[in-house]
C-alpha cells in the first residue's frame, strides 16, 4: 500500500514539474571535442582498473550500479532531488552513489536528515574540499567553508549582525521593515508600469533587483534603481551563480575536467569571473566604510561586522574576513528571496481563486486605506500559510549546499566514514506522501487548524533553509521579508496570466529551482498607497 502510494506520487510530480535542463546535462550540451574523447577513453580505462579494485576492497553502502568515470551521473536525469528520493523505494532513505571520482552519501526522508543534521550536527557540519566552493568569496566565504574554530567564529559574529538588524533591537528593525515596504512599494509602481495597456511581462529580473537592494541598504546602507545598468548587469550573472555550487555540479566531482577544453571547464571560467567581480564590488564597499567607520556608529550591517571582527581580536579573523562574510549575506538575502517571490507570483496567477480568498481576508483585516505590516501577520493566517505551501510545494531549494562528516557517524544502522561527501534531499521531506496528504496538490488550507490558526508544528516539519549548525542563520528575516513583499503585492494588486495560458511548473534544476519563463500582468486594487 505504501509503495503504491509512494508511485502514484511521483507519477504525478513528474507530470507536474518539469525542468528545460539541468546543469549535468547542459554542461554535456553541444560538440564534444576529440580531445574530450580520447581523454575520456583513457580515464575510463584508468578507473576501471580502480574501480574493480575497490569494488574487493572497499565496503560500500546500499547504492545503484556505479559505472567507471562518471559513475551514477547520467543516471541523475534533469531532476536530480526526484531521482533520488525515487531510489529510497528500493535502497532506503540513506544510500550511497558515486558521481566522478567521489562516493557520495545520499539522505532522504525526514527521520534520516534530522537525525544527521540535528542529532549528529557537529559530524554533518563539513563542507567538500569542492573546486566551485574555493572560489566563492575569495576563498573566505563562510557558507561554503569548511567547519572549523574560524568557521564558528564567523558564524558567531554573522549571527549577532543579523539580530541587531532584525529582532534585538526595535530601531534597527522597524528600519528593516520600513526599508521592505519602500522597495515593495516601488515594486508595485514598476509592475503597474510593465503591465500598461494590458502588457503581459516576466517579473523575474525586477523581483531580484528589490530583493538586492534590500540586502544592499542592510548591508551598505544604500539601494540602487531598477534602471541602473551596472547593478542589473551583476545581478544576471549572478542568477548564473547555483547552476555551478548545486548538488551534482560535474566540475566538482570531475576535476580533471579543467584540464582541456570542454562546456564544463567554460562554465566554471564564468562562474570564478562572476565570483571576482561580486566579490570586487563588495571590497570596494567594505573598503569605504573602513576608511569612514564610527566605532560610535553602527550604519550598517558592514559596520557591524567590520566592529565584531576588531573586537574579537583572533589572528584567526583576516581582513578579507568582512568581505566573505558581507558577500555571503548578499548571496543568501538574493536568490533565496527573489526566488520565493518568483514562485509565489506563479501560484497566484495559476490558482485566481485562492488569490481571491487571500485579497477577501488582507482587506478585512487591513483595510483599503493603508498597507499591510509586520503586525498585521497574527491576523493574516492563511497568507502565512500560502507562504509555507509555497515553500513545501516547489521544494525551490531541493537540495542543501553539499555537506561533508567531520568524524565517522553511524545514521539508520549504517555506517559513514569521515570526509564522506554528503547530499541532503530536502525535497525528499517536503513531498513525503507519509507526512503530508496528497503531495503533489497545492493546497495552503493544509498548515491551519480547525480555528483557522497556523498549525506550527506542521510548518515546522517544511525544510527550505536546511537545519543544525548549517542552518541559514536569515531563515527569520527572510520569512519577515517574504511575508511583507508578498502581502503588500497582494493588497495592491491582482496578479493575472494570459487568459489563453495555463501556467506550468516548469523549472530550471540549479541550488535553487527557478520557474522558467512566465508572464503576468499587474492590475491595481483600488487606490495605489506609497510607502509612509
Amino acid at each position: 500500500m505504501i509503495d503504491k502510494l509512494h508511485d502514484n506520487t511521483m507519477a504525478q510530480i513528474d507530470t507536474e514539474f518539469g525542468v528545460k535542463s539541468s546543469s549535468i546535462i547542459r554542461e554535456w550540451s553541444g560538440q564534444v571535442q576529440p580531445a574530450l574523447v580520447a581523454s575520456f577513453v583513457f580515464l575510463f580505462c584508468l578507473e576501471a582498473c580502480l574501480w574493480v579494485r575497490n569494488l574487493r576492497l572497499k565496503r560500500r553502502l546500499p547504492g545503484p550500479f556505479a559505472w567507471p568515470v562518471v559513475g551514477n551521473a547520467m543516471q541523475l536525469g534533469q531532476m536530480p532531488h526526484i531521482t533520488l528520493a525515487k531510489l529510497t523505494k528500493k535502497y532506503g532513505n540513506v544510500y550511497q552513489i558515486r558521481l566522478g571520482c567521489s562516493d557520495i552519501v545520499v539522505l532522504n526522508g525526514d527521520r534520516a536528515i534530522r537525525q544527521a543534521l540535528i542529532q549528529h550536527s557537529t559530524e554533518f557540519a563539513g563542507r567538500p574540499n569542492f573546486v566551485s566552493f574555493q572560489a566563492v568569496s575569495g576563498g573566505k566565504s563562510m557558507t561554503f567553508g569548511n567547519y572549523s574554530k574560524q568557521w564558528k567564529m564567523h558564524r558567531k559574529i554573522a549571527q549577532s549582525t543579523i539580530r541587531a538588524f532584525s529582532s534585538a533591537n526595535s530601531q534597527t528593525k522597524k528600519a528593516f521593515e520600513q526599508q521592505i515596504v519602500a522597495e515593495a512599494t516601488e515594486l508595485v509602481e514598476i509592475f503597474l508600469k510593465l503591465s500598461a495597456h494590458d502588457k503581459h511581462f516576466n517579473p523575474a529580473h525586477e523581483l531580484t533587483v528589490a530583493a538586492a537592494n534590500v540586502i544592499c541598504a542592510l548591508c551598505f546602507g544604500k539601494r540602487y534603481g531598477h534602471d541602473d545598468v551596472e547593478f542589473r548587469a551583476l545581478l544576471r550573472r549572478i542568477d548564473k551563480f547555483g547552476e555551478t555550487v548545486g548538488a551534482g555540479s560535474l566540475v566538482d566531482v570531475m576535476p580533471w575536467l579543467q584540464s582541456f577544453p570542454n562546456p564544463v571547464r567554460t562554465m566554471f571560467k564564468s562562474f570564478k569571473i562572476m565570483n571576482q567581480d561580486l566579490f570586487g564590488f563588495v571590497q570596494h564597499k567594505v573598503e569605504e566604510h573602513r576608511e569612514t567607520f564610527d566605532p560610535e556608529v553602527t550604519r550598517d550591517m558592514s559596520d557591524a561586522i567590520i566592529s565584531g571582527i576588531k573586537s574579537a581580536n583572533d589572528s584567526r579573523l583576516t581582513r578579507d574576513s568582512a568581505e566573505g562574510m558581507v558577500t555571503d549575506l548578499i548571496g543568501a538575502g538574493l536568490d533565496t528571496i527573489s526566488t520565493a517571490l518568483h514562485w509565489i507570483l506563479l501560484l497566484l496567477a495559476k490558482y485566481p481563486e485562492i488569490q481571491t480568498k487571500l485579497h477577501e481576508l488582507i482587506d478585512k483585516v487591513v483595510g483599503r486605506d493603508r498597507l499591510p505590516s509586520v503586525d498585521d501577520r497574527g491576523n493574516l493566517t492563511y497568507l502565512d500559510a500560502f507562504i509555507y505551501e509555497t515553500m513545501r510545494f516547489t521544494s525551490f531549494v531541493p537540495m542543501t549546499i553539499p555537506h561533508s562528516t567531520t568524524s565517522e557517524v553511524t545514521i539508520e544502522g549504517l555506517h559513514i566514514p569521515k570526509d564522506t561527501v554528503i547530499f541532503i534531499n530536502q525535497w525528499s521531506i517536503n513531498h513525503d506522501p507519509l507526512m503530508w496528504k496528497d503531495p503533489h496538490i497545492f493546497d495552503p488550507s493544509r498548515f491551519l487548524d480547525e480555528k483557522g490558526s497556523l498549525d506550527k508544528d506542521l510548518s515546522n516539519n517544511v525544510m527550505i533553509f536546511s537545519a543544525g549548525k548549517r542552518r541559514c542563520i536569515g531563515n527569520q528575516i527572510a520569512k519577515v521579508e517574504i511575508f511583507l513583499f508578498f502581502a503588500i503585492l497582494l493588497h495592491q494588486c491582482s496578479i493575472e496570466k494570459l487568459a489563453s495560458e495555463d501556467l506550468s511548473l516548469n523549472c530550471t534544476y540549479g541550488l535553487t529551482l527557478k520557474p522558467l519563463d512566465y508572464k503576468i500582468t499587474a492590475k491595481l486594487r483600488g487606490e495605489l498607497l506609497i510607502n509612509q
